[in-house]
């Protein structure tokens, strides 16, 4: 059951991301939890240890452990949009 509410809040965490960084267009539904979930990873490497606060891979499913994983995958589709269009948006 945990992987199933992971895989939608992964989904929903990668379509707010692709929305605030433009790429919505882009993108399907498997891409927004892939960058959801992959997100969330890179955040709970960079950012969990600056914060002190786990992200949705974790099994924490607060709303600072959201906002961290969202932060985590809007990082990532900076770092993608960075390397495919040599800028960020």
């Amino acid at each position: 059951m945990n992987f199933i509410i992971w895989l939608i809040v992964g989904g929903i965490v990668g379509w707010l991301a692709s929305i605030v960084m433009r790429t919505d267009a882009q993108q399907g539904l498997i891409l927004n939890v892939v960058v959801g979930i992959v997100g969330a990873f890179l955040a709970g490497l960079f950012l969990t240890p600056m914060l002190g606060i786990s992200t949705i891979n974790q099994n924490n499913f607060s709303l600072p452990g959201f906002i961290v994983s969202f932060m985590g995958a809007v990082i990532l589709l900076a770092l993608v949009n960075l390397f495919n269009r040599g800028r960020v948006r």
